[in-house]
């Protein structure tokens, strides 16, 4: 009798902590769909052009000011993709496709050692740059110092 009421009580005492752990999970869940969601609205822009060959040089040209090396152009898939190896690897893969018949929407989708860079700042960097250097490039201004 004391040796089932022993064995009773080291059950309860050895599996107590699993139920409270597991009953005691309050963190919220996250609906993936809407951090897919988010994050995509933070990697995209849209720009009034419909020129998606001149988008992409553009791309190409800020990726390397922002010290990326292209890794792949793909004029027909509107696709490049580029790698910064500082620290560790920054890979980047800009897509350029029609959005209705006057638009443009550019994709901006970044990893840092194989995980997706989520933070706002990098991306609006990396727009800041951009939407400069299509300006210029629409308005036909020569960036190239003087003499060169």
């Amino acid at each position: 009798m004391f040796a089932n009421r022993f064995i009773t009580f080291f059950l309860c005492m050895a599996f107590a902590p699993t139920a409270i752990l597991c009953g005691c999970n309050s963190a919220p869940k996250v609906n993936e769909a809407e951090v897919s969601l988010k994050l995509r609205s933070i990697q995209t822009r849209s720009y009034d052009t419909t020129n998606t060959n001149n988008a992409l040089r553009v791309a190409m040209a800020t990726l390397q000011d922002l010290g990326f090396v292209i890794d792949n152009a793909d004029a027909d898939l509107g696709t490049v993709s580029a790698t910064k190896l500082d620290n560790a690897a920054t890979k980047m893969t800009i897509t350029v496709r029609m959005r209705g018949k006057t638009q443009i929407l550019v994709r901006a989708n970044a990893q840092y050692r194989l995980l997706a860079v989520t933070d706002p700042i990098f991306y609006q960097q990396f727009f800041t740059a951009y939407s400069k250097s299509l300006f210029l490039e629409a308005h036909e201004v020569d960036t190239a110092a003087p003499g060169l």
